[in-house]
């Protein structure tokens, strides 16, 4: 197989050692139902979680990254999904303002660990779940709504972080989370361009029409790897942690010289969650 020049870039890139803020699913279970995932009438198999759980762990922990663990808090079953709990960059951590109820207090807690933990938190007025849809790409900031953060709240993104912020809009409810239907595989370096992977059916056309014109050699993947949360996945720029079930998307990734690394989190899933959910990274 001969390789593009994309795929050649991506062969020479050296890995970061991310920093990453995790939470043990002590306490996972479907209780109730806030996303098109849960089924709370299903038994759920909590033992199961934490195995799979510990597995992305010891994955990254294997990968060299700074692995930090926050307390779960018993009554928060979906605390479990970190990246929900905020955003970082540059030491900065913008809080997150749960949309529903269940979750609301989990917001609070990551705060809470985020002041602990020396970083500037930034109290939020504005609905958004963190990481879950706001994404760093490069010198941008790519960001949902249509389902849970607020487009209020990307505004504050630009004024705390100085940044461009744009603006996707989510209209499939299966992924109602940016994370759920894209996925970053390497930041800009040496003047290569940073890229993604992402899920057409998951934007409106003028979000598409965004995606197409700032990513053109961005991966698209299909729809049943979609399915199985193959998009929420976690990059140090040359490994790509992924759904083990999306099959196709590691075959793409492999040939554009990525090492995609599977891991089974299926349990997690009927929660709504993957790879990428479970995952925070803590940008100093």
């Amino acid at each position: 197989m001969t390789l593009t020049d994309t795929e050649s870039a991506a062969v020479d890139q050296v890995p970061t050692k991310p920093s990453v803020l995790m939470c043990r699913p002590t306490y996972f279970t479907v209780s109730y139902r806030i996303n098109p995932w849960m089924f709370p009438e299903l038994p759920t198999d909590t033992d199961l979680a934490l195995s799979q759980w510990q597995s992305l762990h010891d994955t990254y922990v294997g990968l060299g990254y700074d692995v930090n663990l926050i307390e779960p808090v018993e009554g928060l079953p979906d605390m479990v999904y970190a990246a929900n709990g905020g955003f970082v960059i540059d030491n900065i951590a913008y809080g997150a303002k749960f949309t529903h109820v269940e979750r609301q207090p989990e917001g609070p807690a990551y705060m809470d660990w985020f002041r602990a933990n020396g970083f500037d938190v930034r109290v939020p007025d504005d609905i958004n779940e963190g990481e879950g849809d706001f994404l760093l790409v490069g010198d941008v900031i790519l960001a949902g709504t249509g389902f849970r953060s607020a487009s209020s709240s990307h505004k504050k993104l630009a004024r705390i972080y100085g940044r461009e912020v744009v603006t996707l809009n989510l209209v499939n409810p299966n992924f109602y989370h940016l994370d759920t239907a894209v996925a970053v595989l390497n930041q800009s370096s040496e003047g290569r361009p940073a890229n993604i992977a992402y899920l057409p059916s998951a934007f409106d056309r003028p979000s598409l029409d965004i995606l197409r014109t700032r990513y053109p050699d961005a991966v698209i993947v299909t729809e049943e790897d979609a399915a199985v949360l193959g998009l929420n996945s976690f990059s140090d720029g040359q490994n790509i942690v992924i759904a083990s079930r999306a099959l196709d998307f590691e075959r793409q990734l492999r040939e554009r010289g990525y090492n995609p690394i599977g891991v089974d989190l299926s349990e997690l899933l009927r929660g709504g969650g993957g790879v990428k959910c479970c995952t925070l990274e803590l940008r100093r």
